[in-house]
């Protein structure tokens, strides 16, 4: 999973049926059947209809999860559920009792022949739970439904081992993107087998207008689907950089090369109504959910999907190919979480950064700042909390408010990591070295114990190796950064880089009249760059700029839009002082800070240097 957070300020800112009576019975097949309705959509409500095979005991649980993989928080995904009801083969019904928000109890359960409830979407009252959109579900008919199965099709723990077949119907003018393969060729079903329910979780469908391009990189066939409400971007507009991106990826990994077809599912968010908000993306074995606004500036869009798609494209690596029994055997409903989250998390956004560098798609000083930017934001976190703690026991405080550490020290763990398996092989092997060795031994379908995984680390590097390990990632010492930058001869040096016009860290230069919705400038912006070189003062009124109009409803997009402003890049500013309109002409004005970062320096060591990063 990745996220991508853009400013907390802002967000404060805005303060603020009837069951058919013909059962078919499914006691001659040993699988699961669940029928997705998504032809009659009653106010943003699916209806789903789960036939089990046949039930020896007297009663039964069926459980939507509380957690899925890949997410670190307990979401209740049978929150959404209504109306659960339990029929017999003649229709008849069968007392069912809610346990929690995830259970329901079928009495009679030797008679069930089918179960019946609807669901509800989760991005359009987002405001109402934690769900993170990638993971959650959308319910637009005609539009687009994001179909994250584990919000619509739940478990028997009976059957949790047993094949699944779905069918779902729908609109013959909706397509569904997904890497599982429709056994039925009607334009309004799809038919899809899986061989247990962890399958089908981990397989994703986005159903709407088909928006779609395909392309094959080493063997490999990429499906790039984009849902785009307002009709800003299509897949054919966003494909040349993720093909770009993904045979950069593919060439780096090498011999990693665990599915014959992956997916890209975008949906982009029409912020300026109710609708995700939640931006990032969820890895799967063969797919990638990811939500991203819309009224991103297409550059801008590019470079952060180049950034989460790659992210969640490594957990092919790991957990996905190298984990642990935890996740292997993964309770939905009572989990135990790995102590290795610095791996799964961590070491897929080394790479995620690394892959980069390694490809010539950034610098390497650009590769400097951005792990200089996670020293930064890793400082702000408990430095001393040993990060096997809290990966063991990140479904509970204080431990889960340190998960965004994950992205930012899981990585610097990873690459100090792959430092010292550098020095120690003389520019030989490094982590890439490391995950390709314990895929061998583990794989896809064997797993580790969480206790013995340093012991096998060491024994496929060495002493040096186990003792960080031992003393940074399992203890509470800090890690001296400077001490591994220096391997490599790197050391730290001042440099300076763009903020954002409208923001100083999480603190905006504006404000907004509850009253209007108009956008005013605060006393004191009139001393930024920005605002000088345009003449804006203080109590301004934005009203438009580069020809949109923009006010409280949609504010968010005004952030996001100057996220890819360029330094000189014309604009045109409509404002209002004193009641008149004014139409202000001039170029962009970035403010800039100077922050510590990190160059080369000691020529002695380019060549393990290059190794390291080029290797």
């Amino acid at each position: 999973m990745r996220k991508i957070v853009y400013s907390l300020a802002v967000a404060a800112l805005l303060w603020s049926c009837k069951p058919s009576e013909n059962v078919v019975s499914n006691t001659a097949k040993n699988e699961v059947q669940v029928q997705i309705d998504l032809t009659n959509i009653k106010d943003d409500k699916v209806m789903v209809t789960v036939t089990p095979p046949a039930i020896k005991s007297e009663k039964i649980a069926y459980h939507l999860p509380k957690i899925i993989p890949g997410t670190y928080s307990e979401d209740d995904y049978g929150k959404f559920l209504e109306n659960v009801k339990a029929y017999d083969a003649k229709g008849n019904t069968l007392v069912v009792a809610k346990v929690d928000d995830n259970s329901w109890t079928i009495s009679d359960a030797k008679k069930l022949a089918k179960l019946t409830y609807w669901v509800n979407d989760t991005y359009d009252i987002e405001g109402t739970h934690d769900i993170f959109s990638p993971a959650g579900t959308n319910i637009e008919a005609g539009k687009n439904i994001m179909l994250n199965t584990h919000g619509f099709v739940g478990y028997f723990k009976e059957f949790v081992e047993t094949p699944y077949q779905v069918s779902i119907a729908h609109p013959a003018t909706l397509w569904g993107a997904t890497s599982m393969t429709d056994k039925d060729a009607a334009d309004t079903n799809d038919v899809f087998t899986v061989s247990r329910y962890s399958e089908l979780v981990e397989n994703p469908i986005m159903y709407s207008k088909p928006d779609y391009t395909t392309f094959t990189v080493n063997g490999m066939e990429i499906l790039i689907a984009v849902y785009s409400p307002n009709g800003v971007f299509t897949a054919e507009s966003i494909t040349p950089e993720m093909k770009t991106m993904m045979t950069a990826q593919k060439n780096f990994l090498g011999k990693f090369n665990s599915t014959k077809k992956y997916s890209v599912l975008i949906y982009l968010s029409d912020t300026s109504r109710k609708d995700a908000q939640g931006f990032g993306a969820l890895e799967h074995p063969t797919a990638t959910t990811v939500v991203m606004p819309e009224a991103m500036p297409k550059e801008q869009l590019a470079e952060q999907l180049k950034d989460v798609v790659s992210h969640e494209f490594f957990h092919i690596v790991t957990p996905l190919t190298i984990h642990s029994k935890e996740i292997q055997f993964f309770d939905y409903n009572n989990p135990k979480m790995s102590e290795h989250l610095w791996m799964y998390e961590g070491v897929t956004e080394y790479f995620a950064n690394l892959f980069q560098v390694n490809q010539g798609l950034i610098t390497e000083d650009e590769f400097y700042q951005r792990m200089a930017t996670k020293i930064a934001n890793a400082s702000t976190m408990d430095d001393t909390m040993p990060f096997t703690k809290m990966s063991s026991s990140v479904l509970q405080k204080p431990y889960k408010d340190q998960y965004q550490n994950v992205y930012e020290k899981g990585a610097l763990i990873a690459m100090c990591l792959d430092i010292q398996i550098r020095q120690d092989s003389n520019g030989q092997r490094g982590i890439l070295d490391l995950m390709q060795k314990l895929s061998n031994e583990y794989g896809t379908q064997k797993a580790f114990d969480d206790t013995e995984l340093f012991d096998k680390i060491e024994s496929l590097t060495s002493p040096e190796v186990r003792k960080f390990l031992d003393t940074y990632v399992a203890g509470p010492t800090p890690i001296p950064y400077d001490v591994y930058f220096a391997k490599m001869g790197v050391t730290k040096a001042m440099t300076q880089v763009a903020g954002n016009v409208f923001l100083k860290g999480q603190e905006p230069n504006f404000s907004i009249n509850p009253q209007t919705k108009e956008i005013y400038v605060l006393p004191g912006a009139e001393n930024l760059d920005f605002y000088k070189s345009l003449g804006i003062k203080p109590n301004d009124i934005i009203s438009e700029i580069n020809g949109t109009k923009y006010n409280l409803d949609n504010i968010y997009d005004m952030i996001i839009g100057s996220i890819a402003w360029k330094e000189n890049d014309p604009i045109t500013v409509k404002i209002k002082r004193g009641g008149k309109e004014m139409l202000l002409k001039g170029t962009v004005k970035l403010p800039h800070d100077e922050i510590e970062g990190f160059q080369a320096t000691d020529a002695s060591k380019a060549k393990l240097r290059e190794a390291w990063l080029k290797g």
